[in-house]
């Protein structure tokens, strides 16, 4: 079981994995759309989706503990059925849906999302409340989108950021929700063959970075200013949008 030893995959990767842990640590959830892309620089996407996914639990873990007990309940009877939905949906699709067309279409509507609330002063606004249509169209979409390629942090935000909860409660309602999803991803990775000796390998190597990322994410979170938290959370949506366009559109 020999990991991957190419220098510049680490260059990439060691910073994806440090991203990531502090979006899953509930700082700037969206954040972790990078892991993949950012990776995907030295290795093909379904490749760094496998080796990145053993490392999610690990940060998935940390996060539970810290937020097991903050957290939306309601939120959470919505997104999570629909996410494992799209999990499913992911599942039975993977052969036919392109990753490009997967990042174009989520970097195209999380665009559209961040600038409708730069632009309609959402800020200001009251929370939106609850819309189990809603939420069970973006934790559908969401559960797609994070089996291809665990980018489903945009389509999860389109729908809870508009309820304004508050940053600690934000966050762990996500930890939840992606737990959840990622556990429900283990078995059919399997069968589609993504955890191959060298993955989990390599997974192994990287895996001692995701705790120190996921509790550095955490202590920042619950100590943030609540609309300094939701200005960094759009900005980051919003530079994750466009890296999403860029990369989907050089696929074609």
């Amino acid at each position: 079981m020999l990991p991957i030893t190419d220098p510049f995959f680490y260059l990439c990767a060691i910073p994806a994995v440090f991203i990531v842990g502090m979006a899953k640590g509930g700082f700037g959830g969206g954040l972790a759309l990078v892991g993949v892309p950012l990776m995907s620089l030295a290795i093909p996407p379904v490749q760094a989706a496998g080796i990145l996914l053993p490392i999610l639990l690990v940060m998935d873990a940390v996060g539970l503990i810290s937020y097991r007990a903050i957290f939306c309940r309601k939120t959470l009877a919505i997104l999570i059925p629909a996410g494992l939905m799209g999990t499913l949906i992911g599942y039975f699709a993977a052969a036919y849906i392109s990753e490009t067309h997967i990042r174009l279409v989520t970097g195209a509507i999380a665009l559209i999302f961040v600038l409708d609330y730069w632009f309609n002063n959402k800020a200001n606004k009251p929370p939106k409340p609850q819309n189990v249509l809603l939420g069970g169209f973006w934790g559908t979409v969401s559960g797609v989108t994070s089996f291809i390629a665990h980018a489903g942090g945009a389509p999860f935000q389109m729908y809870v950021l508009p309820l304004r909860l508050a940053p600690p409660v934000m966050a762990g309602t996500a930890v939840i929700f992606f737990s959840v999803v990622n556990f429900s991803k283990v078995l059919p990775y399997f069968a589609l063959g993504q955890f191959d000796a060298k993955n989990i390998a390599t997974s192994l190597v990287l895996l001692p970075l995701a705790p120190l990322a996921t509790l550095a994410g955490i202590k920042i979170v619950k100590h943030i200013n609540k609309e300094l938290f939701y200005k960094i959370t759009y900005a980051a949506l919003f530079v994750i949008a466009l890296k999403l366009i860029w990369v989907g559109a050089s696929g074609f």
